[in-house]
C-alpha cells in the first residue's frame, strides 16, 4: 500500500493533508521536480516562529503550523497560518493556541470534516479552515509535550505524549474529531516513546497504529473504542541503557517497518528533562544544539522489521562512525528498493539497497542532513537538507538510485532542525525551520 496512490478517508481529499503525506510516513509525492534540468527560485520569510510543517487542504489552500521557540522568557504558544503559496504572505492566522507552557514541535492536519487540527504541547485545537478561529479546545490528559497527530479511517484522531527512557509509559489518546471528546480510555504503554506515530490501513479496512518505544516497537489495534496492544508484534530494537539511542518515527513500506535509532541526542534530552518541557530559567543557548556529541558510543543504525514476522529483523550501520545521531526518521522508496539513512551528528547520507530482503549500502554522499525528506519516485529524486560547514541550511536534490547530487539551493536559513519538507505539487518544495519558512520552485 502506497500513501500517494490511495486516498485515506480520515483526511480532506488533498495530495498532502498531513505530515509525511500519509499515515504510513512514506513521504512520497506524485510528479517530479526535474531539478537537474531546471532553475530554482526561492522565496523566504524570516520571523520569530518555529515553523514545523506545511499542509494542503483544497488545491492551492496552504497552511503552516508550529510553535514559538520560547525556551525562556515569555510563555510559548502554538499557532497556525493560512498562507499564499507563491508569496508566503499570511492570509489568516489563528489566535495564540495554549500549549501548557511546553515547547516542542506539534502537528497540524486537514481533517475530512473540513477543520484544521493542531496539537501543541498538551492541547488539541479544532480550527475553522478559513479564519482559523478556535472551534473546539481540548486539554489532553498527559501533561507533557505531544508529537504526532493522525486521523484514522473512522475520522477519530490519535495523538501521544513524548517520554524518554526512565520517564514512564507514553499515553496514547484517541478523540472524536468534532467535539474532541476522548474516546475510550487513553492507553499507557509499558514504556516511553519519543517518535511520532504511524498507521497502516489495509485493503480489508483493518487499521493498526505503530509506536516507537524506548526499547520496542509497538503495534496497537482498535477494538471498539479501546486501544489494545498487539501481543504478537513487539520487536525489540535496543535495551535499557544501551549504547544506542531511541528511535524516531517509523516508515511503513512494502510490509516492513523502517526505523533509525540514536535519536534522543543531547538537546532532545535537555528539552524533555525539564518541566514544562523545553522551558528554562535562563536561555539554554548551545545546550540545545543537535551538533553536540552523542550521549552514547554506538554508530547510527537502520532497522528493517517485517510487519508480519517481528523476528525478521535486519540491522545495518551505514556509516560505522561512533556516536551517531539523528533528529528525523528514514524513508524507504519501494520503486527503487532503496532506503535513505543519514547521520546528522557525524555527517553522511546513504542509500541502502533493500533488494531481496537484505540491507546493503549502495552509495554515500558527504552532506549533513537532518530533516524529514520528500521523495519523487517518478523522477527518482530525493529532497533533503544539508547543513553546511559555513552554517547555512541548503536544500539538496539527490538521485535516489546513484546518490548523485542533482541540485543545491540556499534557503536563507541559518538554523537546521528535524522539521518537515512538503511538496507543493508544482515542481516546488515548502521548507520549514526555526525562524524561516521558504518555498523553492524549479522552472
Amino acid at each position: 500500500m502506497r500513501d500517494r496512490t490511495s486516498s485515506h478517508p480520515g483526511y480532506w481529499p488533498s495530495a498532502w493533508p498531513v505530515e509525511c503525506g500519509g499515515n504510513r510516513r512514506q513521504k512520497a509525492s506524485p510528479g517530479r521536480l526535474d531539478a537537474a534540468s531546471g532553475a530554482a527560485s526561492v522565496i523566504s520569510r524570516h520571523d520569530d516562529k518555529w515553523h514545523v510543517m506545511a499542509i494542503e487542504r483544497n488545491s492551492g489552500q496552504w497552511y503552516v503550523g508550529g510553535t514559538m521557540a520560547a525556551f525562556s522568557g515569555p510563555p510559548p504558544f502554538g499557532w497556525v497560518e493560512r498562507i499564499d503559496p507563491n508569496t508566503l504572505d499570511v492570509l489568516a492566522a489563528s489566535p495564540q493556541l495554549p500549549c501548557g507552557d511546553h515547547v516542542w514541535c506539534g502537528a497540524i492536519l486537514a481533517h475530512a470534516n473540513g477543520s484544521i487540527m493542531s496539537v501543541n504541547g498538551n492541547y488539541l485545537h479544532r480550527l475553522d479552515p478559513d479564519d482559523l478561529s478556535i472551534l473546539v479546545e481540548r486539554r489532553l490528559p498527559a501533561d507533557r509535550s505531544h508529537n504526532g497527530l493522525l486521523a484514522l479511517a473512522d475520522g477519530s484522531l490519535i495523538t501521544k505524549d513524548l517520554r524518554l527512557e526512565g520517564q514512564g509509559g507514553t499515553t496514547l489518546t484517541r478523540l472524536d474529531p468534532g467535539s474532541l471528546e476522548i474516546l475510550g480510555q487513553p492507553l499507557v504503554l509499558p514504556e516511553g516513546s519519543m517518535g511520532r506515530i504511524a498507521a497502516n490501513l489495509e485493503l480489508d479496512g483493518t487499521e493498526t497504529v505503530y509506536v516507537p518505544g524506548t526499547e520496542h516497537l509497538w503495534r496497537i489495534h482498535l477494538e471498539g473504542d479501546e486501544l489494545v496492544i498487539d501481543a504478537e508484534w513487539q520487536p525489540r530494537y535496543r535495551t535499557t541503557d544501551d549504547r544506542f539511542g531511541l528511535s524516531w518515527d517509523a516508515c511503513l513500506s512494502d510490509d516492513v517497518c523502517w526505523a533509525m535509532d540514536c535519536g534522543d541526542v543531547a538537546s532532545v534530552r535537555r528539552i524533555h528533562q525539564t518541566e514544562p518541557n523545553g522551558r528554562f530559567g535562563t536561555p539554554p543557548g548551545r545546550d540545545l544544539s543537535w551538533r553536540l556529541d552523542a550521549p552514547w558510543d554506538g554508530p547510527q543504525r537502520l532497522h528493517r522489521i517485517s510487519l508480519t514476522d517481528p523476528t525478521a529483523h535486519v540491522v545495518i550501520e551505514p556509516f560505522g562512525t561512533a556516536g551517531g545521531g539523528i533528529i528525523a526518521p528514514p524513508v524507504h522508496v519501494p520503486e527503487f528498493d532503496m532506503a535513505i539513512a543519514w547521520d546528522s551528528i557525524n555527517g553522511g547520507l546513504a542509500g541502502v539497497s533493500t533488494a531481496d530482503g537484505g540491507l546493503e549500502v549502495a552509495w554515500h554522499l558527504d552532506v549533513r542532513a537532518s530533516m524529514q525528506p520528500v521523495v519523487f519516485p517518478e523522477s527518482g529524486e530525493l529532497v533533503i537538507n544539508d547543513f553546511t560547514a559555513a552554517g547555512t541550511d541548503d536544500v539538496i536534490v539527490v538521485d535516489i538510485a546513484t546518490g548523485a547530487l542533482l541540485d543545491r539551493v540556499a534557503t536563507g536559513s541559518r538554523i537546521a532542525n528535524g522539521m518537515f519538507l512538503t511538496p507543493g505539487g508544482n515542481r516546488d518544495i515548502f521548507y520549514c525551520s526555526t525562524l524561516t519558512v521558504a518555498r523553492i520552485a524549479w522552472s
